[in-house]
């Protein structure tokens, strides 16, 4: 059988474990309320109508798409494209290129940077890899203006992260609408993850803060791993509505 990605591929270690999608969701929570597009996530309401559930169907939709068969995962994509020629349709006016780019980017960069946060550091040829899987998902949904290379990507996600972003009255709606939806305490702790894994331009306009004193408790989490505590841990500080398909996320 034929998949979408390789069995052997490193992106599929990366997206089989609910720790990496968590912080991955966490550093794209962060891009989404600063990208100057933003406007596109308000316009049903959906998002900040449930910010969690929207953000989390995007990431979802990716991890589909890495474990499907190879046909399965192109219907997959095929629906998303169709999603937002939808909402295309309802607000008459596209969705601009430049805007789906940068959420393929943001897949790539936070897969890389989350993995590297919990488990080891990537070769350029990991990296490669989670490049090329979401490249293709660009490709299929016609996108233009894709980087043909991991190094052509990089030149470009530093463009993306100079031009693209702004903190404005979406972004801070957004925070408020986390904050309402995970309560105070799981509220700082995305921020915390937030600070540990998001690019310095994006920490910076959102005045995340330097000090990541959730980083010496990630040391003591890994540390957990060897005593099979951690997903007892993770599980007990999960939003209650999100528990079941955060745990599912472990089952490949």
């Amino acid at each position: 059988m034929k998949y979408f990605v390789e069995e052997s591929s490193v992106v599929r270690e990366i997206w089989g474990k609910a720790d990496s999608i968590l912080f991955i969701f966490a550093g794209a929570s962060a891009e989404f309320a600063l990208n100057k597009a933003v406007d596109w996530l308000y316009f049903t309401g959906r998002l900040p109508a449930d910010p969690l559930g929207r953000l989390f169907s995007t990431v979802a939709y990716a991890r589909q798409i890495v474990f499907s068969e190879y046909n399965a995962a192109l219907t997959a994509i095929d629906k998303i494209t169709a999603i937002h020629q939808g909402v295309e349709q309802q607000r008459g006016a596209q969705i601009p290129d430049w805007a789906y780019r940068d959420v393929l980017f943001m897949l790539i960069d936070y897969s890389i940077r989350s993995f590297e946060l919990l488990e080891r550091k990537l070769t350029e040829s990991e990296k490669g890899e989670v490049f090329q899987t979401f490249l293709q998902v660009g490709s299929r949904m016609k996108i233009s203006g894709l980087p043909e290379s991991f190094d052509a990507w990089k030149i470009m996600r530093a463009q993306h992260l100079r031009d693209d972003l702004l903190k404005g009255d979406f972004t801070l709606d957004l925070y408020k609408q986390y904050k309402k939806h995970l309560g105070i305490f799981r509220y700082y702790m995305l921020i915390q993850v937030q600070v540990l894994v998001v690019p310095h331009r994006v920490n910076r306009l959102l005045s995340l803060g330097k000090i990541p004193w959730l980083l010496p408790i990630i040391g003591g989490y890994k540390l957990t791993r060897l005593m099979g505590f951690e997903k007892l841990i993770r599980n007990a500080i999960l939003p209650v509505d999100y528990k079941a398909q955060v745990i599912a996320l472990d089952e490949v």
